[in-house]
């Protein structure tokens, strides 16, 4: 178990190294993403109840971009752990990514191509209201 979490500790500090952008925003592909949810990373969708209604990445957490700086308290607990942030393009998961960064969140990133990458790339997703 160790082991497993040594390779993923560094698989993402790679990630961030290989995948920044000149404004400081560490990028992840798609797969890299889903692995990253899958091993254990919050995986939060900023775009608004609407769009996340439409189609999203199961087991992601709604969190509006609007809505971002005053809830920040609700995801405290990921502070130091990996926080994978996605939108519907990477505009607003890119601005996220800042402000998460600024509040002391270490370990953030932002999905290149946000859901419509995701969906084209044939990841799993979820339609209509989210049941509670």
């Amino acid at each position: 178990m160790k082991f497993r979490y040594a390779l993923f500790a560094l698989g993402v500090f790679l990630l961030s190294i290989a995948g920044c952008r000149a404004d400081n925003v560490p990028l992840v592909e798609v797969k890299q993403a889903a692995e990253m949810q899958a091993q254990g990373a919050l995986l939060l969708d900023v775009r608004q109840p609407d769009e996340y209604a439409e189609f999203r990445a199961p087991n992601s957490r709604l969190l509006p971009l609007g809505q971002l700086s005053s809830r920040m308290g609700e995801i405290a607990s990921y502070k130091d752990r990996p926080v994978v942030v996605i939108c519907h393009s990477g505009r607003r998961s890119a601005r996220a990514v800042q402000q998460l960064q600024e509040a002391g969140f270490t370990q953030v990133f932002s999905v290149d191509g946000g859901m419509v990458r995701w969906a084209e790339a044939g990841l799993p997703v979820e339609r209509g209201a989210p049941q509670q």
